[in-house]
């Protein structure tokens, strides 16, 4: 018998600011470029795409070009976006080795 699989839809999960928060502060905990693109690319699906963008002042074929697994999206891009969904970047010293 085969297994069957469904795609797991991440935005299906973002309903509260709680795990937005938390979804993203992983991602930037990983430090992956790509992997803070998609997240915010996530949660932009789960707010609305088409708001996100007009709010960040962008397209939204930009927005989902530069929030893809293959986009890189500008400073400027990342921040708009932040702002839209309503969050912010803060600034923490890094845990040093002891």
């Amino acid at each position: 018998m085969a297994l069957e699989t469904t795609l797991w839809d991440p935005t299906q999960f973002l309903t509260s600011d709680e795990a937005i928060q938390e979804y993203l502060e992983i991602a930037f905990e990983d430090g992956d470029t790509k992997d803070i693109a998609i997240a915010l690319g996530n949660i932009a699906k789960a707010k609305g795409m088409t708001s996100v963008a007009k709010e960040a002042g962008i397209t939204r074929e930009a927005l989902y070009k530069s929030l893809s697994e293959k986009g890189d999206p500008k400073l400027s891009t990342l921040l708009g976006v932040m702002k839209a969904l309503g969050l912010q970047l803060t600034v923490t010293q890094a845990n040093k080795a002891a």
